[in-house]
């Protein structure tokens, strides 16, 4: 490499080794033959296994293989595998298999028909939704329901799908929560459980949440826990509340060290002003696809996605300041190709898997190789090429210095470099007579707005705003769903404790600095 490109040499990369505990079953995809099994080679019943091919799924992913086996004979597992390794099914099937429906035998006989009898935890609103919907295809040729709670969005029609009766419950901490509190939600009928992104949770704080969801449940369930890593605290909770459990690894220890490896990365020092006009000019090189760009701040988010819009691009955004319902929209449309630019934080975009990206731009440098492996993560995935760019701001340069170290990436010095720095065009394949503007010829996307937004009778001050902030609904004395906001529960769900603690008290210093304002004026 020469010192004017800013293209990493990842020869010598690699990840940090984690010291974990061994797995009780750890086998290699490739002695598995999945291509010669199906899903009714490992028990599954005929309405899911049709249900599944109707989807277009016939064979089993790894993790699925490895989990069924031992999920179906009701023995709790902690399984380690990471997000998009098809590990919903393998805790999905066998939860399923174990809840009977209207209408089915033996329904009429339960102790407590229509209370849930299958519960998945999830740290956030976007994995809720993905898991529900996994779920709902594969229990289609079943009558058993499948309600989603989570915070964001108006409590009365989550409380309606719990009130007609459901059999499986998928959400997150908070609003679970937030339910059984109120006594909406009954947990004593629940015969398996599952936490999904154990490891996750962990990071946003919930765990001590989750262990209060855990003893609202028979102690006779089964427990299924999930999480690509296995830190100290999840280890310590999966002991405590589950029984003899099961370990089963889906992934080799150098996974990270793959990605690492496999993905071509690019690193630019860059200046504050200059960030977009860079910026820009990648989002025009040859043949790319979809792009992720990260920022650690939703303010960052906000600003970047509105200045490609004003520049040509579609563009959506991902972050706490959003409503669910443009949140979702904005996932929506990049999943379907409206938008082919993603503007998120890091908190908002776990567990998004969508195929495809080409590009991820770190925007703001992450805060430790742990978030940069995750985000480069998102692109190159099944079999596809992908890059990923760093900026490193002046201010930056020690959270780099580190991250580079540890990753052995040989970046130590980025290269200085603007938007009218040769090797920019020749390390990303750009034409060299692009601007910052994306000419009209090229506007061909539908654009964000072609998503239909949703009226999710959100709460909250965000509640269903959109892009800009004159769509920011007002935090008056009622809520986004129209009752009073003293007589719902408050809490967002997918907000951590510090993260709400932060967002009440700025509600409460807004109005005081108003009347301040208004004061000075008027001695004026």
């Amino acid at each position: 490499m020469t010192h004017t490109s800013g293209i990493a040499d990842t020869s010598g990369a690699s990840a940090p080794t984690i010291i974990e505990p061994a797995a009780d079953i750890e086998v290699a995809a490739t002695d598995l033959n999945l291509e010669e099994k199906t899903f009714a080679d490992y028990g599954v019943s005929a309405p899911i296994v049709d249900a599944l091919a109707a989807e277009g799924i016939t064979h089993p992913f790894p993790i699925q293989a490895l989990t069924l086996p031992v999920a179906l004979k009701g023995s709790d597992i902690i399984g380690q595998a990471k997000t998009g390794t098809g590990k919903t099914l393998g805790f999905g099937i066998p939860m399923i298999e174990r809840c009977v429906g209207p209408g089915e035998e033996g329904f009429d006989k339960l102790d407590r028909p229509g209370s849930p009898q299958g519960l998945v935890v999830v740290p956030t609103r976007e994995l809720a939704k993905q898991v529900a919907q996994d779920l709902k295809n594969a229990a289609k040729n079943r009558s058993v329901r499948i309600a989603e709670v989570y915070g964001g969005r108006a409590y009365e029609p989550q409380v309606k799908d719990l009130e007609k009766g459901t059999e499986i419950v998928v959400g997150t901490p908070g609003r679970l929560i937030d339910l059984l509190k109120h006594h909406t939600l009954n947990l004593s009928a629940v015969k398996t459980v599952v936490l999904d992104e154990a490891d996750e949770m962990l990071d946003l704080g919930f765990l001590e949440d989750v262990e209060k969801i855990l003893s609202s449940t028979p102690a006779t369930r089964h427990t299924m826990l999930f999480s690509a890593t296995m830190p100290g605290p999840v280890v310590a909770m999966a002991r405590r509340y589950m029984s003899h459990a099961t370990h089963i690894r889906a992934q080799a220890h150098d996974d990270d060290s793959t990605t690492v490896k496999s993905v071509r990365q690019v690193v630019y020092r860059t200046h504050a002003m200059n960030k977009i006009e860079v910026l820009a000019r990648i989002l025009q090189a040859k043949d790319r696809g979809l792009s992720i760009i990260f920022t650690r701040t939703k303010r960052t988010a906000s600003r970047v996605a509105q200045d490609l819009a004003e520049r040509g691009f579609a563009t959506g955004e991902m972050h706490g300041d959003l409503g669910q319902g443009a949140r979702e929209q904005a996932l929506r449309a990049f999943r379907n190709g409206k938008i082919d630019v993603l503007v998120a934080t890091d908190v908002a975009a776990r567990g998004i898997d969508v195929d495809n990206v080409t590009q991820v731009i770190n925007y703001q440098a992450p805060e430790d190789e742990k978030t940069y492996i995750h985000r480069i993560g998102r692109t190159g995935r099944a079999g596809h090429s992908g890059t990923a760019i760093t900026f490193v701001d002046w201010e930056d340069t020690p959270r780099w210095a580190v991250i580079n170290k540890m990753l052995s990436l040989g970046m130590p010095e980025p290269v200085e470099t603007y938007h009218t720095s040769d090797h920019l065009y020749t390390d990303l394949d750009i034409p060299t007579d692009v601007t910052g503007y994306l000419p009209k010829s090229q506007r061909t996307r539908e654009g964000l707005t072609a998503e239909k937004l949703e009226d999710l009778g959100e709460t909250g001050k965000s509640a269903g705003r959109g892009r800009r902030p004159a769509q920011r609904s007002g935090s008056g004395s009622r809520s986004g769903n129209g009752s009073r906001s003293g007589n719902k529960p408050h809490r967002d769900s997918d907000r951590s404790p510090r993260e709400s603690r932060d967002s009440e008290s700025s509600r409460v210093r807004k109005p005081r600095q108003r009347r301040r304002i208004r004061k000075t004026d008027t001695e004026s």
